[in-house]
């Protein structure tokens, strides 16, 4: 089978709601990284087949063609086509499969992947809320759904809290990891270790490279005291990602194109899955997920270096060590979301971006990245750092 290589990944440093990046178009948003995968690597921007962008809330400024406008507020010629997909959260990593499946394919030979959000000037939920203010059916969860599940809707919330008990995690569990996360993320920011992968975005005060959620301060007293998202739980917004803006791209390509374009790949993508499970707890997903990754690629856990698991909620990927037996030293190495922020249909590629320059800073080799989304889907991505 054909090969497809990542000769480029990054992505902006997280904005927080109302924060940095507010002022920011999404459009222009993801265009600044669509550029910046091209300007890295050399290749003329004309080459470029297509681009997949992931994002979650299609409305607003992220609606009419989102992935489109992207392009056309970069660089890259009117002549460079594009697509927006919805994945939930796990939007722009099935963007990367996708791009990898049609350079695997041999139906093109350089594709980007890429997810924008802006949850401040597009918040979440805006998408699905015309009909509470219009009166114009009952939402996206239709009846026969609601008849074949016995629930009115699906919650995330709910789901994350059916996790921590399912597996036995009390608030102080979450709150520690939460804790690492935020440990994990200073520490990284502090050494540099994000310094290839940020794409450096104008603000007033000059520019933003730093993701602006990781408390340097954290301490488990202050994320300890932060209101339970249900009374009686576990979660808290203090254990759960931050709401973020933000964007990413991969720049994926065919072995024919590395030799056409005198490229030089970073990374090699081995393993492709996508899954779907239960939709009412939701979030367990990438335990399922996972065992058939590594099946699929003759793989175990114990030959993954790095794994990068989205901290959609600390039971999450909590849940994911305990069933895969994971090494908690190999997660989330340069912290998670709960630190730095989930820009919803951006994250995909923000995680892979993280994963492949960590793979290549610590001299390691494979990395497996997942992540949890709504409806019980799942995505693995499964890379080899090269060079």
């Amino acid at each position: 089978m054909a090969e497809a290589y990542i000769v480029e990944a990054v992505r902006t440093a997280g904005g927080r709601r109302n924060g940095k990046l507010a002022g920011w178009h999404p459009a222009n948003m993801a265009a600044e990284t669509l550029n910046a995968v091209v300007d890295r690597c050399g290749i003329d921007p004309g080459a470029v087949e297509d681009v997949i962008l992931g994002c979650v809330t299609q409305a607003g400024e992220q609606a009419f063609a989102f992935g489109r406008n992207a392009v056309l507020a970069s660089r890259l010629p009117g002549s460079v086509p594009a697509v927006t997909i919805d994945r939930q959260c796990g939007s722009s990593q099935q963007a990367v499969q996708f791009a990898a499946q049609a350079v695997m394919s041999g139906t093109q030979d350089v594709v980007i992947a890429a997810g924008a959000e802006s949850m401040t000037r597009v918040p979440m939920f805006s998408n699905i809320s015309l009909h509470q203010k219009e009166g114009i059916g009952i939402g996206p969860i239709s009846d026969r759904i609601q008849k074949r599940f016995g629930v009115e809707s699906f919650s995330q919330f709910e789901g994350a809290e059916m996790i921590a008990k399912k597996y036995g995690f009390d608030r102080l569990t979450l709150d520690r990891f939460a804790l690492e996360s935020h440990r994990r993320a200073a520490a990284a920011t502090k050494s540099g270790a994000f310094r290839n992968e940020i794409v450096p975005l104008k603000i007033e005060e000059g520019q933003h490279t730093e993701d602006e959620g990781i408390r340097f301060d954290a301490s488990l007293e202050s994320i300890g005291s932060v209101k339970l998202l249900k009374e009686g739980g576990v979660v808290s917004a203090a254990n759960a990602s931050q709401i973020c803006d933000g964007a990413s791209a991969a720049l994926v390509v065919s072995e024919k194109a590395l030799k056409e374009h005198n490229l030089k790949p970073i990374a090699r993508i081995v393993g492709l899955t996508v899954t779907a499970g239960d939709p009412v707890i939701m979030l367990e997903e990438p335990i399922y997920a996972t065992r058939r990754a590594l099946a699929k690629a003759g793989m175990k856990i114990g030959d993954i270096d790095l794994y990068e698991v989205n901290e959609a909620f600390a039971p999450v990927p909590l849940a994911w060590l305990q069933a895969i037996e994971a090494d908690p030293a190999k997660l989330n190495v340069n912290g998670g979301a709960i630190a730095l922020g989930h820009p919803l249909g951006a994250s995909g590629t923000k995680l892979l971006s993280t994963l492949v320059h960590a793979l290549r800073t610590r001299g390691k080799r494979y990395g497996l990245q997942t992540m949890c989304e709504g409806g019980g889907i799942a995505n693995v991505t499964i890379v080899e750092a090269l060079g």
